[in-house]
């Protein structure tokens, strides 16, 4: 117990001694799942959010290792990879999200790791070499967070070290494709009041597409390091300060890109790439981070919490789209490089009064951030207009070179107080927040462009030239952006197990600039903020003499100044215009189950449900384009169905886990101008079965073997247009083997 108080704040203490109290059952119950989405320790029935929460247990059973893996584990969470980049994650939550990666927009969904932005999606598929627990919020977030976001959160909370103990663990894996993971972990006591924490993580594992051009051998291979470390000092019982350093390195090589027809037929899953594909390179992309926090007890109802933080990020990825389709070149070759750096100070008071009727938290955040990416697109053998006749004279591989350049930094205020009145018995709780910010938002740009072997198609006016150079006026930005996002929950207990809330809460992602814009122009203005409202009810339960566990919520969200990627040369997917021409509602619903059957047999299902229905898209001339947009990466359907079997044994614990996750057709390309583009709906099968609490050498083992899509399903994860509509496929079939020892 005392290594769950150590990681969870200070004045949480005496909640979680009340929910580890022992209790005598004289039938099996369900546990209770503990969360920190709103700054505090609580029961996962007493939070007034639709969470899905995964503790080590759970992603263990699950093959959850890093953000990626959610992918289908959540109801309205879809986590998809950029075609740029397979390192890159884009995230979307109850429809929500950003489809492309630049590094002058921000992310739709905000994620933390122990409570410190991470402000880019390149680098988001790192592993973390220690996890505790990953919580996903959905719905708008901003009155408990130091930034902002439109969709939902997600939590990542490593496990910190325990005072007063040696710990190790190491946990092996092996499997088909060769693939290889290995975790050790260490905990160091260092007095009573101080501890460290070291843990190193390698993973590997081949792609499923072999290279027969030059360069890497496969499209695919996964090859990622992390380490972690940690300490903890605890001078005295109310001040306790926490430093982390963590570094991920990820040199997997391109994901491979086939050739895809549209919906609703589907392309044979390949095995090999093309005989053309030339010097194929590895993407090179390190995450590191320092961290501090520092929790003061100013008294039994008074807390005072710094967060502090500095990361950085090297980022080189490489990307061939189609050697050999139609010709011997790749269509696209897209190579990106450049560092980014974030600075972060966020302080919070939190704290409690009148009896405990009124829980408060306060807060003010200030963030800074520079990057740069250079950056080089080819597009070879593409047909150009040397005359200006308008139609095309000449073939030529075009050499796309861009430099961009941010400066960005952002403040907020914010709070949130719940009261709870003693009329009607203390069951009614009422929230407000109140989140302000302020965001400054610089760029620059700088474009070459480069056409090389240049061949006419027709005799030219004037001699064939061999290369021509063409510089595009510098591009630059500067523009600030102001908002005020309120929020208001009111709750109400209908019993001790039973809870209803309603919720209405203000979403605000800043503007910013697009590198792909058509003009200098363009980008120089940038666009503006967009902004959703969410109404949402949900349902807290826990029924069946605490057998079950049903958590519901619906809602709708009205989603206005949308940021539309309007793409304005239909024979150029390297150009796009972003404007805030779009409004929207989108409408929804959520459902988790949780069903102790028996002493041994659990049963978990989730479900979810989409209808986003754009209501208003006007072109840069006020026409009416709602019936040619969609929303992206958002399956009307979305389900998960999870059993779980665990019996004791004389010499250990045995555990049997079988899981099935399906979702629906979803669109893939945000408008029809070019085709449908859709990701036909898929299941996967998956099932572990192991054997834990064998002592061993003082210690416990445990060990378990593993199969995912069992079924060998052939599904896209992706499916885009580039010059030719393009998917990429989801893993195969695996299976291996898990062993861990824990002292």
């Amino acid at each position: 117990m005392n290594k769950v108080l150590r990681n969870m704040p200070l004045h949480c203490s005496r909640l979680l001694l009340l929910a580890a109290a022992p209790v005598v059952a004289a039938q099996p119950m369900l546990e209770e799942v503990i969360v920190t989405a709103q700054k505090k320790a609580e029961s996962l029935q007493d939070a007034p959010i639709s969470i899905s929460a995964f503790g080590a247990e759970a992603m263990e059973a699950k093959g959850i290792h890093n953000l990626v893996d959610l992918r289908a584990n959540v109801p309205n969470l879809q986590l998809t990879p950029h075609p740029n980049s397979a390192t890159s994650a884009r995230i979307f939550m109850r429809g929500v999200g950003n489809n492309d990666d630049q590094i002058t927009q921000d992310p739709s969904i905000a994620v933390y790791m122990d409570g410190v932005y991470v402000a880019r999606s390149q680098g988001l598929a790192q592993e973390v070499a220690d996890i505790a627990q990953i919580e996903v919020l959905r719905g708008p977030q901003g009155t408990l967070y130091g930034r902002n976001a439109t969709g939902g959160a997600i939590n990542v909370v490593t496990r910190a070290p325990d005072l007063g103990e040696f710990g190790f663990s190491q946990a092996l894996s092996a499997g088909n494709y060769d693939y290889f993971r290995s975790r050790t972990s260490v905990n160091v006591p260092l007095g009573e009041s101080f501890a460290a924490k070291f843990a190193y993580l390698q993973s590997e594992k081949e792609g499923f597409v072999d290279n027969i051009g030059t360069g890497v051998e496969r499209f695919g291979d996964q090859e990622r390091a992390a380490w972690r470390a940690d300490l903890l000092w605890e001078p005295t019982d109310s001040l306790r300060l926490r430093y982390g350093y963590d570094r991920s390195q990820i040199d997997d090589t391109p994901m491979f890109l086939t050739l895809a027809p549209l919906y609703p037929q589907q392309a044979e899953r390949p095995s090999r790439g093309s005989e053309f594909v030339d010097n194929l390179q590895a993407n090179d992309v390190t995450a590191q981070g320092h961290s501090l926090t520092v929790s003061w007890l100013l008294n039994d109802a008074l807390e005072l919490k710094y967060i502090g933080a500095f990361r950085e990020l090297d980022n080189f990825t490489y990307q061939d789209y189609h050697s050999g389709v139609p010709g011997d070149h790749a269509l696209i070759v897209t190579v990106f490089d450049g560092p980014q750096e974030q600075t972060s100070h966020e302080l919070q008071l939190l704290g409690e009064a009148f009896d405990s009727r009124l829980e408060f938290i306060v807060g003010a955040y200030v963030f800074e951030e520079w990057a740069e990416s250079v950056d080089l697109t080819v597009l070879e053998n593409l047909p150009i207009d040397l005359t200006g006749d308008g139609s095309p004279d000449a073939r030529s591989d075009v050499y796309i070179f861009r430099d961009v350049e941010i400066d960005n930094s952002a403040q907020a205020l914010f709070g949130q107080a719940t009261y709870t009145p003693q009329w009607l018995d203390s069951r009614l709780h009422i929230t407000a927040g109140l989140r302000v910010s302020q965001d400054q938002r610089k760029a620059i740009k700088n474009t070459t462009t480069e056409l090389r072997d240049i061949a006419p198609l027709v005799p030219l006016p004037f001699p064939s030239p061999a290369m021509l150079t063409m510089v595009d006026p510098e591009g630059k930005g500067d523009r600030d952006f102001d908002d005020v996002s309120p929020s208001l929950v009111v709750a109400y207990d209908l019993s001790d197990a039973i809870n209803v809330y309603a919720k209405l809460v203000k979403g605000y992602k800043t503007g910013g600039y697009n590198v792909r814009a058509s003009s200098v122009e363009r980008f120089n203005a940038g666009f503006d903020e967009e902004t959703l409202i969410s109404t949402e009810l949900g349902l807290k339960s826990e029924l069946w003499n605490n057998r079950l566990r049903l958590n519901a919520a619906v809602f709708q969200a009205d989603y206005d100044d949308i940021q539309i990627n309007l793409q304005t040369d239909p024979n150029d997917v390297t150009v796009t215009d972003v404007l805030n021409v779009g409004q929207a509602v989108i409408e929804g619903a959520e459902l988790d189950i949780t069903a102790v059957l028996s002493e041994s047999l659990t049963l978990n299902v989730n479900y979810g449900y989409l209808d986003p229905d754009y209501r208003e898209i006007l072109g840069e001339n006020g026409e009416e384009l709602r019936d040619m947009f969609r929303f992206v990466n958002a399956p009307q359907h979305s389900a998960g169905i999870d059993l779980s079997y665990v019996r004791p044994l004389s010499f250990a614990e045995f555990s049997a886990n079988l899981g099935y996750t399906w979702q629906d057709e979803k669109f893939s390309k945000t408008t029809l101008d070019n085709g449908t583009y859709i990701v036909d709906d898929y299941g996967l099968l998956n099932a572990r079965v192991g054997l834990s609490d064998i002592a061993l050498l003082g210690g416990s083992l445990r060990t378990a073997i593993w199969g995912r899509n069992l079924e060998d399903k052939e599904y896209y994860i992706a499916h885009f247009d580039a010059l030719v509509p393009t998917a990429v496929f989801g893993d195969p079939r695996s299976y291996g083997i898990d062993v861990m020892f824990e002292y």
